[in-house]
């Protein structure tokens, strides 16, 4: 089994947590961004989406971090309790990874991310809607009770939602006004150090990039434009 993934990438950094957490023997394939690895034809043959990471199962190629996380427990951990198997256990576990990849992660990658890599200003827009995504969370964390993202035990959902939320941390961005997110995130980090070593190392990556933004001039991207250093 083979990951292309990249290094500080919230999407690549939630699966590599899934697989160590899930002891699956991989081999991690590190995808030049900046090179525009992704943009090539022997890429699109794996993922016509050209985006990252993308999971190469002896020939089976899959695209999109949230697939890949079922797939890893559907296929070779089936009855762990990071996917539960109980209908309205998983039925959670599956909201909760949507509402990260629609709503939470789209809004914190649109603040943080876009700007450091691409043409795009923070703006108070932007700002609000990162507001609303984390009181959102806030929410569901208050109704549910509970330590973990859906559970009092750690699921397949906690992993990209703390994935994105270290794009936070790395512009020093304050939890301080959503309590329950803010404990959520730190208790993550308490209690499994072996899983938070690799978000870490994207979190430090991506806090270097917004001192000093990467030289992208030559990157082909079709859809972003570049950011000027």
């Amino acid at each position: 089994m083979k990951l292309y993934a990249v290094s500080d990438g919230p999407p690549s950094l939630a699966v590599r947590m899934a697989l160590k957490a899930l002891d699956i023997p991989f081999d991690l394939v590190n995808v030049d961004y900046c090179a525009s690895e992704h943009m090539t034809e022997k890429y699109a043959e794996m993922n016509p989406q050209k985006e990252i990471p993308v999971l190469d199962d002896e020939g089976f190629y899959l695209p999109e971090s949230v697939a890949i996380l079922q797939y890893l427990c559907e296929k070779y951990r089936p009855d762990t309790q990071l996917y539960p198997n109980d209908p309205k256990a998983r039925a959670i576990v599956n909201q909760r990874l949507n509402f990260n990849s629609s709503f939470y992660y789209s809004s914190i990658s649109a603040y943080v991310m876009a700007p450091i890599f691409f043409d795009y200003q923070r703006t108070p827009g932007g700002l609000k809607r990162l507001n609303i995504s984390l009181d959102c969370f806030e929410t569901y964390l208050k109704r549910s009770g509970t330590k973990y993202a859906t559970a009092d035990y750690l699921t397949i959902a906690d992993f990209p939602l703390v994935t994105a939320t270290l794009c936070l941390e790395a512009i020093n961005f304050s939890l301080d006004e959503y309590p329950l997110v803010k404990a959520w995130y730190a208790n993550f980090k308490k209690n499994h150090p072996e899983l938070w070593s690799i978000g870490e190392g994207g979190m430090k990556e991506i806090a270097e990039f917004e001192k000093n933004p990467p030289d992208l001039s030559g990157m082909d991207h079709p859809i972003h434009p570049i950011r000027k250093k």
